[in-house]
């Protein structure tokens, strides 16, 4: 009985797209679909539980939850349905004809034409429903949410192409009911002794009883035929409520997939039973790649609190911080309330307390990652290095612990991968260094050439190269390491003293006192664009270079604030020269005062773009560039200008 028209809806584009990607990148896992239709199913019989504990969400008279798979060998189908909450009209319409709210369009930007890359980046995705279409040419769903009545059920039913169809119908029961409509090379899903082993090998561990008819051998028939007795097929025991020597491997990876919808094995995991005031167990993976949307603000935690065994919510941002954002897994309490909602979490110490715990937890399994197992953690790192790093802010408490796990680049690794740690860094160090050096730029290339990194290479010096936007927030917060404090190569004075050449300031303060007359010359006129003009022993190629002050902001810091719109005020950083470069000792000969003026213009422009500034008056830079080019080049009013 249909209660409203039958209404014929187009899919959302990237829909299509990953439907068609699906089909192809991923078939070489085609089996992967009933694993996430199952673990769909259980999230419904979850959500709704916790509705009826939080909200008093009323639940008729079929209080077990259950999930059936079953099959049609005449029909050609595959069947998955549950009694669990189920989904509304409207609540199709969002949920499965469009995929996610937002970053879809960056996403499929990623999207290659390699098979392989691609079944990664979807892995990065999510699966779920869509997972169908890779054994089905056709795709029925019937389904009632719990608080609707018989009359207000809904279908729904797809090719998988560009459009789909929705009606609303009566069903009796509420749940959802997933039908697959076989594609003619896929009969191999219609056994049940397929089926049964499909979910053995990956929904064994789901905490509902997944049911099928009882099959028997049937001798007139010479065929295996199905009765009418139920049977459960999976263990239907929460994984982690058991003792880790009775779990397998891929016991454990296959949960993951489960827990989130991700087709590749996780990177590593961490499994622990706390026991004391409190008691509670933790179940955290690390995963193998990034989600696409990682760096989406509104992104929730795909971390989900049990208690006793008890779904209780998902998206638990309470348990872990903001930084560790990109851990799946569950935790499992034997004391909170059944009743628990967002805003007891946010209040209770008890809450406190596991958060406390499983932020330890998580940061020893990347101690243990980096130590025993450094090309996982380099794995790690390249995925979600950026996001740890802002536990650098966010965490004081556990400050110390996280810079022993950064990774960064460094001079002494030319590759420019971000491998080299603090620790090491500090067994490098010259015996009278005192500081840990670091330059701060927006990518390997224009760290690595900067002039600032001068003086560093000529001693040998080695120096951390940031690059990460949030490096320069991480340095303002990580002010030492091991009793060693750190510090800009391109900020303050220099004191090389420590380099480990003891003539050198002994050289510096004769050289300072040749071109003080020079300085004060220059001085002039750059009174409104620098601060203060100085003779530099961190320049060995260079002529010049631009320093920030000791403790005002770094160059590279007021051009990332600015780009975010706000409103930094102007400073002026000290005009730094090179006594034993022949540009400067040629300008310290010069009598034109007006020439002086356009050289020592151009050369603190240049040193503005070495750093990756931005010019005030970039034509103006270009004409007076033009103008004593051709002077040197012996133009109409040319004075040869040559070192000497």
């Amino acid at each position: 009985m249909t209660e409203q028209a039958r209404e014929t809806l187009g899919f959302q584009a990237e829909v299509k797209q990953l439907l068609h990607l699906m089909v192809h990148s991923l078939y070489g896992n085609k089996e992967i679909f009933l694993r996430e239709l199952i673990s769909n199913a259980s999230d419904a019989c979850d959500k709704l539980r916790f509705e009826s504990v939080a909200h008093g969400l009323a639940i008729d008279d079929d209080r077990e939850f259950r999930i059936r798979v079953s099959y049609d060998r005449a029909g050609r189908t595959v069947t998955v349905s549950d009694n669990g909450i189920g989904l509304s009209r409207q609540e199709v319409i969002d949920h499965i004809g469009t995929i996610a709210k937002s970053g879809t369009r960056e996403f499929f930007q990623r999207l290659t034409a390699d098979a392989a890359k691609d079944a990664a980046l979807i892995g990065q995705f999510g699966v779920g429903f869509y997972s169908a279409f890779i054994v089905a040419d056709r795709v029925t769903l019937v389904t009632r949410r719990a608080d609707a009545a018989a009359e207000a059920g809904v279908r729904w039913e797809s090719a998988g192409e560009g459009d789909y169809t929705i009606e609303t119908v009566t069903k009796d029961g509420r749940g959802t009911e997933v039908i697959l409509h076989l594609r003619e090379a896929e009969d191999e899903f219609l056994s049940g002794s397929t089926l049964r082993g499909l979910i053995h090998k990956y929904s064994d561990h789901i905490t509902f009883p997944i049911l099928m008819k009882r099959e028997q051998w049937d001798p007139d028939a010479k065929a295996t035929v199905a009765t009418d007795e139920d049977e459960q097929v999976n263990q239907a025991s929460a994984l982690w409520a058991r003792s880790k020597s009775d779990i397998t491997d891929e016991q454990y990876q296959e949960f993951y997939k489960h827990l989130a919808h991700d087709h590749e094995p996780p990177l590593a995991w961490a499994h622990a039973r706390v026991e004391g005031r409190q008691e509670f167990t933790q179940l955290f993976y690390l995963p193998a790649r990034a989600p696409f949307d990682l760096w989406d603000r509104d992104r929730r935690h795909d971390l989900k609190l049990y208690v006793r065994r008890v779904f209780i919510m998902d998206s638990t941002d309470q348990l872990l911080p903001a930084y560790l954002r990109f851990v799946r897994g569950i935790v499992d309490s034997n004391d909170l309330p059944l009743n628990v909602s967002r805003e007891i979490l946010q209040q209770s110490s008890d809450v406190a307390q596991i958060r406390a715990a499983s932020v330890k937890r998580v940061l020893g399994l990347l101690d243990d990652l980096a130590k025993h197992q450094p090309e996982k953690y380099a794995a790690f790192w390249r995925e979600f290095g950026r996001v740890l790093k802002e536990g650098i802010i966010d965490d004081a408490a556990n400050r110390t612990r996280i810079a022993g796990l950064l990774r960064f680049a460094s001079t002494a690794v030319e590759s420019g991968d971000a491998t080299a740690s603090l620790a090491d860094y500090v067994s490098r160090m010259k015996p009278a260094q005192k500081a840990i050096y670091y330059l701060t730029a927006d990518g390997f290339s224009g760290a690595s050439q900067s002039p600032h990194l001068e003086v560093f290479r000529k001693h040998g010096v080695e120096v951390l190269l940031l690059t990460d936007r949030v490096d320069e927030w991480v340095v303002a917060h990580l002010t030492e390491f091991d009793g060693k404090p750190l510090q800009s190569a391109a900020q303050g004075a220099l004191d090389v003293s420590a380099f480990g050449d003891e003539a050198t300031p002994v050289a510096d303060e004769i050289k300072r006192d040749e071109y003080q007359d020079l300085v004060g010359r220059l001085g002039e006129v750059l009174k409104d664009r620098a601060s203060a003009v100085r003779v530099t022993n961190r320049l060995t190629d260079s002529p010049v270079c631009l320093v920030a002050a000791e403790h005002g902001l770094s160059r590279h810091l007021e051009r990332l604030l600015r780009e975010q719109g706000q409103d930094v005020p102007e400073s002026r950083p000290v005009f730094e020269i090179n006594p034993d470069h022949p540009v400067i000792q040629r300008l310290k000969q010069e009598t034109d005062e007006t020439l002086l003026a356009d050289w020592t213009q151009v050369l603190f422009d240049q040193a503005l773009i070495a750093e990756g500034g931005d010019l005030a008056d970039p034509s103006g830079f270009v004409k007076r560039l033009n103008a004593l080019t051709l002077r040197l080049a012996g133009g109409p009013s040319s004075k040869i200008w040559t070192p000497v």
